[in-house]
């Protein structure tokens, strides 16, 4: 998803004299560092004002059944990819029910409108019994979190190597089937190549997270370091991996052709049909 950064409307600007929750200025001043040392000092300083005036929203709309504010993904990882990678935000209440969120209708509104992803809301409970259902998903935000506001309510979780396998390997199928629905309207021009393989490239590396932690690995934190140790325990060839990841940041030199594009794009699609068979034979 493109990002497209502006301030935030005077509206939402921070009273003058109003009270400044300190943790929560912190953690905001830390992920402006981060993604000041990825696209800019400029947009670092824009993205602070915007999270800043986001968590004063929601403090305002949820008060106190607010528990929890949690960036997680590539922006908490140290992973963040300009015009690339989101900003996931995870709410976490005590409670949700129909009027909480049609009250957070003006603030999501507001953060979707200057260009961020609908956050995910949770309850305290839901996060806790949903782990086992969810254990990519948890795992994922678990690893590569800043807590913005309130509790670290994702530091307990547990996740069982069963739920952990299966849904690994039914996201990977799932993946590749669509990988190849996208590859037919996508292989009749060189940039469409291109774009499918380093937008996909970044979901996979999610899952291949998960196999790495299957094999009883803890895994790095970046995507571009999960690849290649999944390729170096599994034995598979990560060549097509790092080059769709310099594609991905505008670092790849070589000069790609139809043909030489499609050749890239059927390595990258044997590889990952490599790591299904390595996640299905751990069952057996």
């Amino acid at each position: 998803m493109d990002l497209h950064f502006q301030a935030a409307p005077a509206a939402h600007r921070p009273v003058a004299g109003a009270a400044v929750d300190r943790p929560a200025a912190l953690a905001v001043s830390a992920v402006a560092e981060t993604l000041a040392e990825a696209a800019g000092e400029a947009v670092g300083k824009i993205m602070q004002h915007q999270f800043t005036a986001f968590i004063d929203d929601l403090k305002t709309t949820h008060q106190k059944n607010l528990a929890s504010v949690i960036l997680y993904g590539s922006a908490a990882a140290g992973d963040f990819v300009p015009k690339q990678s989101d900003y996931n935000i995870l709410i976490v209440l005590d409670k949700i029910g129909p009027e909480d969120l049609r009250n957070a209708h003006a603030s999501i509104r507001e953060w979707v409108r200057i260009g961020h992803p609908v956050p995910v809301y949770f309850t305290v409970s839901e996060l806790k019994n949903a782990a086992d259902v969810f254990p990519i998903e948890f795992s994922q935000m678990e690893t590569a979190r800043k807590v913005l506001y309130g509790a670290d309510v994702l530091a307990d979780l547990e996740f069982s190597d069963e739920n952990l396998r299966h849904q690994t390997e039914y996201e990977l199928r799932s993946k590749l089937i669509q990988l190849r629905r996208q590859y037919i309207p996508a292989s009749a021009s060189v940039d469409g190549l291109k774009g499918l393989m380093a937008e996909s490239l970044s979901s996979f590396a999610a899952l291949f997270r998960a196999v790495l932690m299957l094999q009883g690995i803890d895994p790095p934190a970046t995507k571009r370091e999960i690849v290649a140790l999944m390729a170096l325990h599994l034995k598979i060839d990560g060549t097509p991996f790092e080059k769709i990841f310099n594609i991905r940041e505008n670092n790849f030199t070589a000069v790609l052709d139809e043909t030489s594009a499609n050749s890239l794009f059927g390595e990258y699609m044997a590889q990952i049909g490599n790591v299904i068979d390595a996640v299905d034979s751990m069952e057996k």
